[in-house]
Formats: structure tokens, sequence, C-alpha cells
């Protein structure tokens, strides 16, 4: 007896571009799904993130803030916030990247690869879990923020254009975290980027006035990425602080969105080819 083997339908029809389009998108919401699962399975490591900037707010605040001088006068928590912001977008990077190298570690990453899915589906998938997640802790900074005394002063477009170019910034640094998990060679090498996190951090205006710095010191935390979003979000939010004289200063929203759509054409692509080719 002669029998014909046909092909599954799924790999016939992905010969349209449309349909390999559909099917991306489809697989791409199971994977967000999935990782959106794992949160309610384990909340306590999202709830940790989520509240460990409210804990560095509030050292900060009471512990240094009196130390330190707002430019132009003012509350330094009105200061603080917006950089505060900023830097949540960043300490997520490492979140990103745990997750990634934990699914390679334990052998999940190639099984995907195995299935007749979109590579992209994958990576993307991951990616919008963990906005869904930035958008959780951003959304409780700034009611901390609120209980705290800090304002905006501007309209309800200009808090929104500020949040927006914050989760611009989370969507860049993800695909940062992806491409680093993707590359690591195992979970503790998470270690070497938390070290990192930091000083990009503490070299930047979220705490302090730049012109407070040695002045070669003050351009580099002028033009560090973290500070161009935490100055467009204190122009947009009409906070203390972002009026610093300098071209990055004066053009800082301009800056913010450079800084990030640069970000993602570089890792994004990386991030996407590395997985297709990954072998572990």
């Amino acid at each position: 007896m002669n029998t014909t083997l046909h092909p599954p339908a799924r790999v016939t029809q992905t010969r349209s571009p449309l349909t390999r389009f559909g099917w991306t998108i489809a697989d791409t919401w199971i994977m967000t799904r999935r990782d959106l699962a794992h949160w309610r399975l384990r909340p306590g490591t999202a709830i940790l993130g989520w509240f460990f900037p409210v804990m560095i707010v509030l050292m900060f605040g009471f512990l240094f803030g009196g130390a330190i001088s707002v430019p132009g006068g003012g509350n330094y928590f009105e200061f603080l916030m917006p950089g505060m912001f900023a830097t949540t977008m960043l300490f997520g990077l490492e979140t990103t990247m745990i997750a990634v190298t934990t699914d390679a570690s334990k052998g999940v990453t190639d099984r995907f690869r195995s299935l007749p899915m979109s590579a992209s589906a994958v990576v993307l998938g991951r990616c919008l879990a963990d906005l869904v997640n930035s958008m959780i802790g951003l959304a409780i900074l700034i009611g901390v923020g609120l209980m705290l005394g800090w304002r905006w002063h501007g309209g309800l477009s200009s808090a929104l254009t500020a949040v927006g170019l914050l989760l611009l910034l989370r969507f860049a640094l993800l695909w940062v975290g992806i491409f680093c998990g993707l590359k690591a060679r195992g979970p503790e090498s998470v270690t070497s980027v938390q070290i990192l996190v930091w000083p990009i951090s503490f070299l930047s205006n979220v705490f302090v006035d730049p012109s407070t710095m040695p002045p070669w010191l003050g351009i580099v935390a002028q033009w560090n990425p973290l500070s161009a979003t935490a100055g467009a979000t204190r122009n947009l939010f009409m906070n203390p602080g972002w009026q610093m004289g300098s071209w990055i200063s004066e053009h800082a929203g301009l800056m913010a969105v450079v800084y990030s759509v640069l970000l993602i054409a570089l890792f994004l692509p990386l991030s996407v080819r590395i997985y297709r080719r990954l072998s572990r």
C-alpha cells in the first residue's frame, strides 16, 4: 500500500508572507502568556522587583536628600523621582537576562528551537512580558512618588509623553538584556551586568546635578543615555533640575529618542539572529 505523507498544514501555509506574519503574532502571544504565567506561579520575584526601586527612593530621599542641593532650589523628591523612573527602566535589565539565561541553561530554549514556531516569537514574547512587568513597576513608583510629595506641573499630555519616553527606553534595554542573556553561558553571568548597572546609574543626572561633578566627569554624566531620558522627563513633568545650559540638556528629549532607537536598531536584530544560530 502506498502512503503519501503530507506536511503539516502550518508548514505549507507559511509560504505566504502574510500567513507567516500571522503565525508569528500567534506564537508571540503564546510565549507572552507563558512568561506572564510564571509570575502568577512565583509572584514573590515580581513583587520584589517592583518594590526594590521604592526602597532606593526612600533611602536617597530621606537619608541623603537633605545633603543634596537641588538645581534652582525646590523639593529633592521632585528632582529625584524622574531620575528614578528612568533608573527603574535600567534595573529591569538583569531580570530579563536572568530569565533568558535560565531558559537556556535548563534546555527550554533548545526545546523551543526544535518546535515549528517562529524564532522571533520567543524573544518577542519575553520582551512583551517584561514590558508589562515594567509598566506595573513604573505605576507603583509613580504612586509612591505622589505620596511622598512629588508632582508633575505640566498637562496630562506632557505626563503621558514622559511615560512614553520611559517605556521606549525600557523597550530598548529589553533587547540589550535579551542579547546579553543569549550570549551568556549561565545565570551566574548576570553578576557582571548587575555590577555595571550601579555605575551607569550613579554616573548620570539621576541623583545629583552633573555640574557639581568635576568638569570631565560632568560631561560624561550628561551624555549618559540614562541622563537624556531623566532630563527629558524632568522637562515634561516641569520638575527642577533639567535646565543645565548645555546642548545635551537642551535637547534631552531628542537624545532620549535617538539613544533608544539606536539600541533597538542594534540589539533587536542581533538578538533574533543569535537565537536562530544558538548552539548550546
